[in-house]
């Protein structure tokens, strides 16, 4: 019995000794490396594997044996991949009941060439998602880690996951994009991708991101991740790169850095869509070239627009870009303030903006107002169906305060409309302006108590090329002005109108207005069809006359004209009675001849005296023909 007793207990010991070795230190077989072959197979007969010999250690707690191989060769079509070591987990009950069952697999890869990678990945499966990165990936390299659990029946279980990193990739888009530099470690688990420590080189800028998830939803892959990068100064060729974005500006110098947040949808055939981005940018500095008619209203405009320290944010979502900002404007001497909102919309635009003039310029010099003060400018506007609209316009300084309501514009960016114009404003020449201008059904009012009209006068008479066609406005205007300034000696008082302007001509209309008691002016236009006539008759000549360059020295005079069109010739008469000058060269000269008293006047220095001066002329289209004075 005892001894019977002492077999037992060292058959045991030597049981338990062997469990200990096994469990410790393991062996070495080839034994099941045709399972392990065979049960690859399982999922792709194509599927190949060198196996070199196995290490086996035993595992009581779970009833199984640890299997682990290093320097193993995946192949598949002549295509192969290095395997730094291959482990797997067996079950011991499986094996008794004369079966081959693994639970696991765990695989880690050496350093693979990633264009090997996808030709081995596209000898499994010749997708287009696989050609399209094969053309794309130029260089890289891949190091992962994969484990995988088995149900009864052998399938993957849906708790995979693979880890690893992807050093110095490079991809190509069209020549015209280039990323290289590209590292990060990804991290996959069930309908999840995840990128970390991301850092990439597109076309020579760095960027960076710290996470980038994939997510499969209902067959298509949600991605969102962050990308951020530090200070890029770019010019010349760099700037290509958004040239997209600047549309019809020319940006020659842009420094800044940003923060970038963003999802898209991507289907299995790499098509994307529902991108959304939130983008933080700061804008150190932004040269735009200068093309714009500004030196009109700031004399001291420079051929490019700075940008300087502008804080940005960029977003998009649903076809929908908004972009918002604030921070220094350099368009003359000094810096301005600005800011700036943007909504597109397909291609609808809506914007605003609020533009703060300090040490700097600002006149119009039509309406005599040059700013004094800092000036605060806001507008808004829209453009809608190719319709342009500024919405509101305001300009206050002090007390000045101008004013547009809903000005519109067609397609050729001529004016079609206006709700409201509001002029209250003190001149250059110390007079204070107000009239207001409002649209009433298909009438235009103006109205005011003063108006200065001076320099829009001089711009009339004294303009070297035709005005530009800027208005297409088929309605009737009328006028009811207290008082308006010709110039800094004579005034209009009671100024009023009924004209009707079909596209920038009036067609039909009466103006009239009153110098003094006995002084006048009238103006009327009538047309009947392609026959137009015009009359202008004025009791007080020299605020029109004298504003000719030419003529010198003109006083007093009564004008008279007459002029008649029937589309292609107009002829005038031009009658200007009892009036004096002083130089008119040569004519004038020759006309003191004419009598002693001519002489006399000329030598006291009044000028020469007529009674009457008469021209006969005609124009068709840029000629002029005197046909008698």
């Amino acid at each position: 019995m005892k001894i019977v007793l002492k077999l037992l207990l060292t058959l045991f010991f030597i049981i338990l000794m062997v469990i200990a070795y096994l469990s410790i230190f393991g062996v070495e077989t080839k034994r099941f490396n045709n399972q392990i072959i065979n049960k690859l197979k399982s999922f792709d007969k194509s599927l190949d594997i060198q196996l070199k010999t196995i290490k086996i250690v035993l595992d009581p707690l779970s009833f199984g044996i640890d299997a682990k191989t290093i320097g193993s060769r995946l192949i598949s079509k002549n295509k192969s991949i290095e395997i730094e070591s291959l482990k797997t987990k067996i079950s011991l009950k499986a094996l008794i009941d004369n079966q081959f069952s693994i639970e696991n697999l765990e695989v880690s890869t050496k350093s693979i060439d990633l264009n090997d990678f996808i030709s081995f990945a596209r000898s499994l499966n010749q997708s287009p998602e696989l050609y399209v990165l094969d053309k794309i990936i130029k260089k890289g390299f891949l190091i992962a880690d994969i484990k995988l659990e088995f149900d009864t029946k052998g399938k993957i279980k849906d708790n995979y996951k693979i880890n690893g990193f992807i050093k110095e990739g490079k991809l190509s888009f069209n020549n015209k994009y280039n990323i290289d530099k590209l590292n990060f470690t990804f991290d996959l688990e069930k309908n999840e991708l995840v990128f970390k420590d991301t850092n990439f080189r597109l076309n020579n800028l760095n960027f960076y991101s710290n996470n980038l998830s994939v997510k499969n939803i209902e067959n298509k892959f949600f991605v969102k991740g962050e990308i951020d990068h530090q200070k890029f100064d770019l010019d010349g060729s760099q700037l290509d790169l958004l040239k997209s974005f600047f549309g019809s500006l020319e940006a020659k110098e842009l420094i800044f850095s940003s923060k970038n947040i963003f999802s898209f949808n991507l289907s299995k055939k790499l098509k994307m869509n529902n991108f959304e981005i939130i983008s933080k940018i700061d804008l150190i500095k932004l040269s735009i070239i200068n093309d714009l008619p500004l030196k009109e209203f700031f004399p001291k405009v420079k051929d490019k627009i700075y940008l300087s320290n502008n804080n940005l944010e960029i977003k998009y979502k649903k076809k929908k870009l908004s972009i918002t900002g604030d921070g220094k404007i350099l368009l003359q001497d000094n810096d301005d303030k600005i800011s700036y909102k943007l909504e597109r919309k397909n291609d609808d635009l809506k914007f605003e903006s609020v533009l703060k003039i300090d040490n700097n310029p600002l006149i119009f010099s039509l309406l005599n107002y040059e700013k004094k003060n800092d000036v605060t400018v806001n507008i808004k506007g829209s453009i809608i169906n190719n319709q342009n609209v500024i919405n509101s316009f305001i300009l206050k300084e002090d007390t000045n305060f101008f004013s547009v309501k809903n000005l519109r514009f067609n397609k050729n960016n001529q004016i079609k409309k206006i709700d409201q114009l509001d002029l209250d404003y003190l001149d250059k020449d110390e007079k204070k302006n107000s009239v207001s201008l409002f649209r009433k059904d298909n009438e235009y009012i103006l109205k005011g108590s003063y108006f200065n009209i001076d320099n829009l006068l001089e711009n009339i008479l004294n303009k070297e090329n035709e005005s530009p066609n800027i208005l297409d406005i088929n309605n009737l205007l009328k006028v009811d002005i207290d008082k308006v300034g010709i110039d800094k000696d004579n005034n209009l008082s009671n100024l009023k109108a009924t004209l009707f302007f079909k596209k920038q001509q009036i067609v039909r209309g009466k103006l009239e207005g009153i110098f003094s008691k006995d002084e006048k002016l009238k103006l009327t236009v009538n047309t009947n069809g392609n026959d137009k006539v015009t009359t202008l008759f004025l009791d007080r000549a020299k605020p029109i006359v004298s504003r000719y360059k030419f003529i010198k020295g003109f006083e007093e005079g009564k004008l008279d004209f007459y002029s008649s069109s029937n589309g292609k010739e107009t002829s005038s008469t031009l009658k200007i009675y009892n009036f004096k000058l002083k130089e008119l060269p040569g004519l004038t000269k020759v006309l003191t001849l004419a009598s002693l008293q001519g002489i006399a006047d000329t030598l006291s220095g009044e000028g020469i005296r007529f009674e009457e001066f008469e021209m006969n002329f005609r124009n068709k289209k840029d000629l002029m023909t005197i046909d008698e004075i």
